[in-house]
């Protein structure tokens, strides 16, 4: 059902648009980018380096880092807040599409996470990498999957 504004022709209020309709609430896209954006945000408090101190074991999580590990959490917001806007209705200029903004925060989330992965910072020359700085980089390449298929679907 349409509603007449003047010139143009608005969905009638409760009824879903085509495209809704045939992507369902979150496109296959948007569920793995909701995922891994919650999922990079939360591995920047998991530990991203651990070892043996004097008698215990030591882990450093990824907030501890440096500016890195705190830029990792926020890119991981950055996609969540993207998919959640798209859902409600806004979305980015014409000229970005979502899927690229997607695969951007991805690649940055990666190389940042890479640069930590094989530069321990000096201040933990004690500690080895720990789990948490592969579930980061397993979230952050899950984010630019997320993109591909985002950009699949806009297809």
């Amino acid at each position: 059902m349409l509603h007449t504004v003047g010139a143009m022709a608005l969905p009638a209020r409760g009824t879903p648009d085509d495209a809704a309709l045939e992507r369902g609430l979150f496109g296959l896209g948007d569920r793995l980018g909701l995922l891994a954006g919650i999922v990079l945000a939360v591995s920047a408090f998991t530990g991203w380096y651990s070892g043996k101190g004097e008698g215990v074991t030591v882990s450093v999580i990824g907030w501890h880092t440096g500016t890195l590990g705190k830029l990792v959490f926020f890119l991981g917001v950055a996609v969540v807040l993207a998919v959640a806007l798209r859902e409600v209705g806004i979305t980015p200029p014409a000229a970005v599409p979502e899927s690229l903004l997607t695969i951007a925060l991805g690649s940055v989330a990666t190389i940042f996470v890479l640069v930590r992965a094989v530069s321990i910072p000096d201040d933990f020359f004690f500690a080895g990498r720990g789990i948490g700085i592969w579930i980061s980089l397993a979230a952050a390449i899950g984010v630019i999957v997320a993109g591909l298929l985002q950009a699949s679907e806009e297809l």
